[in-house]
């Protein structure tokens, strides 16, 4: 077990030091627990979550194509003429971008709506870096919301064999969804005051984006329509969700083809999946089979029981807030990868129902990477925007919306899932 828990943990401190190499850095310390036994061959193929990657993958295809369509700016422009304020304008920017984050991707969702903000703050003539940390911490809270808004949803989805209706309605009771949109109301009240010299008016213009191709909305929304039905059927495969977004991005692909007649058109939504991201996965996943093999995963979840005495509130509290504290530094992908089967084995040493610390587990690990610029792949992707704007980003310009923001988010949250799941 040792050598397990040494691999693992060197695992973790060069993904910390060496960022931009992580993905290879995963798979290659997935190879040593292949090649030492220590991840038996049999085990190979239970170990990787094929769902998960391929519901990603499927995702961010499809959302190269909405991207590219000009949907996500004639809603923008929807909203823009509903507001008075420069106030305004920040606060319903960064509900837009929840609201879309809810359903794709966090990265995809910042890359979508920080060009609207950033032409926004051209007619303002205002500065644009806060409203750009604001659309990317406000897609990070929405991210949790539903079963295809992030990551780390779907692979809690995957552990917990969720539906993507059982996000909003869970064991007879409201679920997950309502804890993420209490704290996006009181985190707006947050953001509103964050934002209240802001009050030059917004020019009406009157003009908005022109949009002549409605495919990929259609499909994108197919996607989410299609996961809520194949929520109903008994006995479907594993990869059911997976196989449903990777049908309707080659669905995509096909239309792609056939309106642009080239080649190009095949790969340019092939290219926008993050395939580091999915190696990445892969990566983590064979590792976590390997010290799940090696005793490691009980050992933690022992140690956690015994260090919470039995408690179920402790052990909750402890994992909300570690998760906000660890996730303020630590990509939450490889961070909830790692809690999922310890929660499991945990939840099973102690003979209590799970959902409580995997929902805490799920909020605290989500909204924690809010509190850093590198926290979240969405803050990285924002600040890279504003740097190539030539805007410099401080961190005590990301701290005075995110620690805030992460707070108002979370305090709800964690009352609300223990209130309905763990009393």
């Amino acid at each position: 077990m040792l050598p397990a828990l040494i691999l693992f943990a060197l695992t973790y401190i060069l993904m910390l030091s060496f960022s931009k190499y992580r993905p290879w850095i995963a798979l290659g310390f997935a190879m040593v627990f292949l090649v030492t036994g220590m991840l038996p061959l049999n085990r190979v193929l239970e170990a990787v979550d094929f769902n998960v990657l391929l519901m990603i993958a499927g995702t961010m295809g499809l959302v190269s194509l909405f991207i590219e369509s000009r949907m996500p700016s004639l809603l923008a422009d929807l909203v823009m003429e509903h507001v008075s304020s420069v106030q305004g304008a920040a606060v319903a920017l960064s509900l837009f971008a929840g609201l879309i984050s809810a359903f794709v991707d966090n990265v995809a969702t910042v890359l979508m709506v920080a060009p609207v903000a950033l032409e926004i703050c051209r007619k303002l003539k205002t500065d644009p870096v806060p409203f750009i940390i604001a659309v990317a911490v406000s897609s990070n809270l929405q991210g949790a919301a539903t079963l295809v808004g992030d990551t780390t949803a779907i692979m809690l989805g995957s552990a917990l064999d969720m539906s993507f209706l059982d996000f909003f309605w869970y064991q007879g009771k409201p679920s997950i969804f309502f804890a993420v949109e209490l704290g996006a109301l009181l985190s707006a009240l947050i953001l509103a005051f964050l934002f209240r010299k802001e009050k030059s008016a917004v020019t009406k213009t009157g003009v908005r984006t022109q949009v002549t191709d409605y495919v990929p909305s259609i499909l994108l929304g197919g996607t989410i329509i299609l996961l809520i039905c194949a929520s109903f059927l008994p006995e479907k495969p594993d990869i059911t969700n997976g196989l449903i977004c990777c049908a309707l991005l080659a669905v995509g692909i096909l239309y792609n083809l056939f309106r642009k007649k080239s080649v190009a058109a095949i790969w340019e939504p092939l290219k926008a999946i993050d395939f580091e991201t999915i190696g990445l996965l892969v990566g983590l996943f064979l590792i976590i089979g390997g010290i799940s093999a090696q005793g490691v995963i009980d050992a933690a979840a022992a140690l956690l029981a015994k260090a919470g005495g039995g408690n179920v509130l402790i052990l909750y509290t402890v994992i909300v807030w570690a998760s906000v504290a660890i996730s303020a530094f630590v990509d939450n992908i490889p961070y909830v990868a790692t809690m999922i089967p310890v929660l499991a084995s945990l939840a099973a040493t102690l003979q209590i129902d799970p959902t409580p610390l995997y929902f805490g587990l799920l909020s605290g690990a989500t909204l924690g990477g809010n509190c850093t610029p590198i926290g979240a792949s969405a803050n990285i992707a924002g600040i890279g925007i504003l740097r190539k704007e030539g805007c410099q980003v401080s961190n005590r310009d990301f701290f005075r919306i995110g620690i805030p923001f992460t707070l108002a988010a979370i305090l709800p949250a964690y009352v609300y899932i223990w209130l309905l799941y763990g009393v």
